[in-house]
């Protein structure tokens, strides 16, 4: 990710309606069959509003390849923090019982080796949770911006988790009914002169409120029916037993 973006991240993580929904349906993914207690790897936990949540119910570990993302972490009183590269994490096998892993595989040049790596680092029986951009075609401004190699269909992101030995037991597109907003918005970037950089609207609080709601029950939908098309693909995978 390029410099600055990390603090553009801090400024918004804990409210703005993307960032906030993403993290719930993460969370919402997470609770039903994972116990209180359990050892979690938060996998490129960038400035730590999701390892903050995590860390109220779970014994947490937050990693990431950027010291200045890190670095926000501390500042908000995170512990086990842990600056490593995903390809090859600093852990002994069978390690975590969950690794939640969101918008960082595209970050990734070797996107199966951290797939594997995930793969030895979970317990037998342990859950992989993955985000992760959607549909080449895209890629825009933002993209480059965020330093990603590539996006993925979801028929991408299954064969690569069952390339690694995971068992996918779901998986959905999300950002549906917000979809055709974000193709005009990329459309408009791609339009855009100067360099390339992460433009998120500001919102009126009303607007953003009404996004937050809006895709917390696109995340009750999805739960239950996968759905078709959306800027993000959702998985959750299994290391069985």
């Amino acid at each position: 990710m390029q410099t600055g973006e990390y603090a553009k991240m801090r400024d918004l993580e804990d409210h703005y309606w993307w960032f906030v929904s993403r993290r719930r349906l993460a969370l919402s993914l997470m609770a039903p069959k994972t116990h209180q207690d359990a050892k979690v790897l938060d996998l490129g936990c960038g400035t730590g509003a999701l390892s903050t949540e995590l860390a109220a119910n779970y014994d947490v570990v937050s990693l990431d390849f950027s010291s200045e993302a890190l670095a926000f972490c501390q500042e908000r009183g995170l512990k086990n923090l842990v600056h490593a590269d995903a390809q090859v994490l600093p852990f002994p096998d069978a390690s975590f019982d969950v690794v939640v892993s969101l918008d960082t595989l595209e970050h990734i040049p070797d996107d199966s080796a951290a797939v594997r790596e995930a793969f030895r680092a979970l317990k037998p029986g342990g859950t992989f949770i993955v985000n992760v951009p959607a549909y080449r075609w895209l890629w825009g401004p933002h993209d480059v911006a965020l330093m990603h190699h590539r996006r993925y269909t979801k028929a991408q992101l299954l064969s690569l988790l069952r390339s690694q030995g995971f068992a996918v037991s779901w998986a959905s597109y999300s950002v549906f009914f917000l979809f055709p907003i974000v193709l005009v918005i990329r459309a408009l970037d791609k339009l855009k002169k100067g360099p390339p950089e992460v433009r998120l609207p500001t919102l009126p609080r009303w607007m953003n409120t009404a996004l937050t709601v809006l895709q917390d029950v696109e995340s009750a939908i999805l739960r239950r029916a996968p759905l078709p098309w959306g800027s993000s693909v959702v998985a959750i995978a299994k290391k069985t037993d």
